[in-house]
């Protein structure tokens, strides 16, 4: 095709090319006449004269409905021009889709006639994906808190007091009477069904908001229209704050039952802990001072125990509370009485009248103290949670059976290589052991020699089995400890496990750094985040940096890890100067089997496993990355509170046997193998036994002699399974292919289901785990010709 002629100089032809988004001029007829080199990179081309000679017809090559173009043309014939026309393209050369919005209007001759088409395309593709990704997570948190009782909501207040309300659910209308909308148009409507004695507050909380308060919490009474009065509970947090004001987000509920509960109670204490039982709670009130403690009925009920079998003191439960948990449960009292709680809240178990241990939550405020501050009275409740804690039992073994499959799996792999190459550098030893020994004689000086070379020799295969056998199963056992050595243990190993070209950095402080915690959990969860650090970097060179710091979370920052207690925490980071990772990727990284290696090179379930320990350990974890910049994951475990060689089997070591001769001879058996030495010694072996062999070092060259000569006549063939080039099976299938009828075995160093699937698909025989010796080759090769025969 013919371009047309470039602008003359001293027009816009400069700016054409210099705009940073996609320009073009196009035909009527879907043609592609000029494009600035914007567009030419945003369609995969280098020159502007490749991009115009490959389309021909924008309405099929680019839209990806060809529909839009008409549309397009309808609007531009109609109103001369389109502004902000939105659809999804193809980038024409790579075939990506992506999304674009295009200016554009039509240019005509001075008799009217429409010469061609001239606009801007803009690449609006992370906008439309944030787009989407915002209206799914507004939908989410719509469904959710639509299941929420009261009103969610986020406002942004101004520096006036102003506000605007940026999300508001459903339930405003159960409290109300109006829609989320109104409120959302109006945000003054709120006022005015503030109760006059309350609106007060309204300037009370406006300048704790512009004070930096970081939770409010505020009770206060509106008047519905048809004169109703309801107690409102507005608690809210600061979430940021800029030169125009604050964003908080927060929750209003009716608390009008509650309130009018609290109004009867405080004219009679019996009336009110009546109200607290009849929620399904025992109520206790206990006298710091003198030690006496009321439990109501419905606490020694809970317990198995009639009224008159406890005292009244606060000793007796106290001396029923399981010893684990007693030092946690005083350091709760402690911080409440201190002060540092608005409330006490501690779950520990209790020992029942019958034997049985039962779970309470404890929580209770102190309601009286004397003129120093301290506490004199506290009155609270007990409730059953032992059906809750055994939820969480059956969790915690569900995600223990996932963090089993996955040490299965690094161990299936780990002993597989181990297998197939240490078990061949054994059989080699041991078959030229056996050879050696005939050679020499029985009363050969050299047999002492030879025979504690076979003794080690045969250790050395025990542990291979012992790698291969190793799977035991463990509980999680959590115990106070410092975390300093658990880390120091895991990189020590971790150093022996690195690649060449990675360095490991350590910063690790003085103090151990108590938390409560299972050492081999945790262990686990450095191993996973430096085999995943190390895996970021595809095999070149870098830093791994393991650092553990103590560190204070304040409320807001302990909201953003995902609702953590404020207080001090020890904090694990494993640092990489790796590739780094995309928003998107972050956003899954945690998702079980969710990976971003390839096919079958992972499980994805290495990150996932670390986020169930480190949420078992009532921690949490958060991941810093930047495309280009690496990445750093940060563990949080909350400090713990201060509290006042086996028997050896001899081995023994017997002058080798001298085989038998096979009640079989004269077979043909094709024997395949990548490892020299091993192939020579069963060859040699199977002559021995009076049989014909052919052996190779690869499935190809087995193939190519067996396409030269298909007259020769094979009765079995035996190969390695793990080999360079060909494997085993995919040596068998081919095999197959040329001589159905020919019976193929497989050895392998590690046996599993999925080889066994895959032999069986390929027409195998038989599959064998690596032999203990050439006797034993020999005697597992001669079975199989027997039950061939």
């Amino acid at each position: 095709m013919t371009l047309a002629p470039s602008p003359p100089d001293g027009d816009f032809s400069t700016l054409f090319n210099f705009l940073p988004i996609g320009a073009y001029r196009s035909s009527p007829e879907g043609q592609m006449l000029r494009a600035n080199q914007a567009l030419v990179r945003f369609n995969g081309y280098e020159s502007e004269s490749e991009l115009t000679d490959a389309v021909n017809d924008i309405a099929n090559e680019w839209y990806i409905d060809p529909v839009r173009r008409a549309e397009f043309r309808m609007q531009l014939e109609r109103d001369g021009y389109v502004r902000g026309f939105v659809s999804e393209v193809h980038r024409h050369k790579t075939r990506e889709r992506v999304w674009i919005s295009e200016n554009a209007h039509g240019v005509r001759d001075a008799s009217g006639v429409l010469l061609y088409y001239e606009g801007t395309v803009e690449d609006i593709t992370d906008r439309m994906r944030d787009q989407k990704a915002l209206r799914e997570s507004e939908e989410q948190l719509r469904l959710i808190t639509s299941q929420m009782p009261g009103a969610v909501f986020s406002v942004f207040v101004r520096h006036d007091g102003e506000r605007e309300y940026r999300f508001l659910s459903a339930g405003i209308r159960e409290l109300y009477g109006f829609e989320a909308e109104d409120l959302m148009r109006n945000p003054a409507l709120l006022a005015r069904y503030f109760h006059p004695e309350d609106r007060v507050m309204l300037e009370r909380d406006r300048q704790a908001i512009m004070s930096g308060a970081v939770s409010l919490d505020t009770e206060f009474r509106v008047v519905l229209p048809d004169g109703r009065i309801k107690w409102i509970c507005n608690r809210s947090s600061a979430v940021s704050a800029d030169e125009h004001g604050f964003l908080r987000v927060g929750v209003l509920f009716d608390i009008t039952d509650r309130k009018e509960a609290e109004a009867a109670l405080h004219a009679s204490e019996t009336l009110w802990k009546l109200a607290l039982e009849s929620a399904g709670d025992g109520v206790w009130d206990w006298n710091i001072r003198t030690g006496e403690e009321f439990f109501s009925t419905s606490i020694k009920a809970m317990f198995g125990y009639a009224d008159d079998d406890l005292a009244n003191l606060s000793a007796e439960l106290d001396a029923r509370t399981h010893p684990d948990d007693r030092a946690q449960m005083e350091l709760d009292r402690r911080a409440h009485f201190e002060g540092r709680t608005p409330m006490y809240r501690n779950e520990h178990r209790i020992r029942c009248k019958d034997g049985r241990w039962k779970w309470v939550l404890s929580r209770g405020v102190v309601i009286a103290r004397d003129v120093n501050g301290l506490p004199l009275r506290m009155v609270g409740t007990h409730t059953d949670i032992t059906e809750l804690k055994e939820a969480e039992s059956q969790q915690r073994a569900l995600e223990a059976q996932l963090r089993e499959s996955q040490k299965m799996e690094a161990i299936g792999t780990l002993a597989g290589g181990v297998a197939h190459d240490f078990n061949n550098l054994l059989a080699a030893i041991l078959g030229n052991l056996v050879l050696a020994r005939e050679d020499v004689g029985e009363d050969h000086p050299a047999q002492e020699s030879l025979a504690e070379i076979s003794r080690a020799a045969i250790r050395a295969r025990q542990l291979v089995q012992q790698i291969l056998t190793f799977s035991r199963r463990q509980t999680q056992e959590m115990q106070r400890q410092p975390l300093k050595p658990l880390v120091e243990e895991a990189l020590g190993l971790m150093r022996s496990l690195l690649p060449a070209g990675l360095k490991l950095v350590t910063r690790l402080p003085s103090s151990g750094l108590q938390v409560l915690a299972d050492a081999t959990q945790m262990q686990q969860v450095l191993m996973n985040l430096c085999t995943n650090a190390w895996q970021s970097m595809e095999g070149g060179s870098g830093d791994i940096t393991v650092a553990l710091r103590e560190v204070r979370l304040d409320a807001s920052q302990a909201l953003q890890l995902g609702g953590l207690a404020s207080g001090a925490y020890a904090c694990l980071s494993v640092a990489d100067n790796g590739h780094g990772m995309d928003i998107e990727t972050q956003r899954r990284i945690f998702e079980p089997f969710f990976t971003t290696k390839a096919p079958g090179a992972g499980t994805g379930l290495g990150l996932a496993v670390v986020h169930g320990i480190v949420k078992a350990h009532r921690g949490a974890i958060s991941v810093h990355s930047q495309p280009g910049e690496g990445t750093r994951f940060d563990v949080y475990l909350p400090l713990a509170a201060a509290t006042d060689a086996g028997d050896r089997s001899a081995l023994a070591v017997t002058a080798a046997p001298v085989p038998n001769a096979s009640a079989i001879s004269g077979k043909h058996v094709v024997y395949i193998d990548d490892y020299e030495a091993l192939v020579f010694l069963v060859g040699r072996l199977l002559r021995k036994h009076g049989h014909q062999a052919t052996t190779f070092e690869s499935g190809e060259a087995a193939l190519a002699w067996m396409q030269a000569n298909p007259a020769v006549h094979v009765d079995l063939v035996v190969s390695d399974q793990n080999m360079p080039g060909l494997s085993g099976v995919e040596t068998a299938i081919e095999i197959r292919r040329l001589r159905p009828a020919l019976k193929v075995a497989i050895i392998s160093g590690h046996v599993n289901d999925r080889l066994l699937t895959d032999a069986s698909a390929a027409g195998v025989s038989d599959v064998m785990g690596k032999q203990d010796s050439m006797d034993a080759l020999g005697e597992a090769i001669r079975d199989l010709l027997e039950r061939n025969a």
